[in-house]
């Protein structure tokens, strides 16, 4: 049964397949309103989610299909001790597909390797975000028109931040890929991120503290938040959350078509006063992570009726 739980599950040839069906949902709606009828979508958010669930569920709906919920370990068997993998066991006999996020490292592996329907990784505590990378890759190739020759600038929680590790790892598979990383000493880019990703391909980086000093390199600047819940104790939280914020006055310096990104939820890494200049690019995001989820969803789904 095939599920997706990281990125390079991912061929790039797959990536640009769902790329085009992507936008061809965006082209053409009306021609997949009844493509998953009768299918339904479990989602089993075990950590606080706004976008992913909402998109994967507005996902089904508008593919004509059904969803069954699960919000949080307190509302399911899991508050009685039951495991992820047992979990997985039961909802494949109520579902067709499952998208599951879970705090713990490897659970998304665990459902998926018990479940007899595929499970899609929908954020697994700091480790991988595979379709928060879909949804991003379609709000670069929309806005930059590709892939490759691009420098990227990724900016804030790198150690924790399992959208930049999802993210890395796509684009390192595109020509001409550079990054920059912009964090604190704290918060800097796994070694096992750098060593089986960046060092392995030769792929070029910078890795500094310094925002400013990069950011009229940048084709794309990806903001993160410093994440509390990643953290052991508040007052390291409280001394690093602030560490960048993207105000007007710093984008003097950055390119007229740089394209700003953020995996959401923000805090205070993007100035409020940006949302209405062209290049913010978050809230399209958004919308783009729908239609990549739906473009998934019909995949995996096809691939299961084989």
């Amino acid at each position: 049964m095939r599920s997706v739980i990281d990125i390079l599950d991912l061929s790039v040839e797959e990536l640009d397949e769902l790329l085009a069906v992507a936008q061809d949902i965006i082209d053409n709606p009306e021609k997949y309103q009844n493509a998953c009828a009768h299918k339904k979508l479990a989602t089993l958010f075990f950590e606080p989610s706004t976008r992913t669930r909402l998109s994967f569920e507005a996902a089904m709906y508008e593919l004509g299909g059904n969803v069954l919920s699960v919000t949080g370990g307190n509302t399911s068997s899991v508050a009685k001790g039951e495991s992820v993998a047992d979990t997985a066991k039961t909802v494949s006999c109520y579902a067709d597909i499952i998208a599951m996020r879970h705090p713990k490292e490897g659970a998304a592996l665990v459902a998926a390797n018990n479940a007899s329907i595929p499970v899609i990784n929908a954020g697994d505590g700091g480790h991988c975000h595979p379709t928060q990378t879909l949804a991003d890759l379609l709000t670069i190739k929309r806005e930059k028109g590709g892939f490759d020759g691009l420098t990227i600038g990724l900016c804030g929680d790198l150690k924790f931040g399992r959208t930049v590790h999802s993210l890395i790892n796509a684009m390192s598979r595109y020509r001409d890929i550079r990054f920059i990383l912009v964090s604190p000493e704290e918060l800097k880019l796994p070694s096992y991120v750098k060593n089986e990703t960046l060092k392995k391909y030769g792929l070029p980086y910078v890795q500094t503290n310094d925002l400013l000093e990069h950011l009229p390199e940048m084709d794309v600047l990806y903001m993160t938040r410093v994440q509390r819940e990643r953290f052991f104790n508040e007052e390291d939280y409280l001394r690093l959350k602030d560490t960048y914020v993207l105000t007007p006055d710093k984008l003097k310096t950055a390119k007229s078509d740089l394209c700003i990104m953020h995996p959401l939820p923000r805090v205070n890494e993007i100035s409020v006063a940006i949302d209405n200049d062209p290049r913010a690019c978050y809230f399209k995001q958004v919308l783009n992570g729908k239609y990549m989820r739906m473009a998934l969803i019909l995949k995996l789904l096809k691939e299961a009726a084989v």
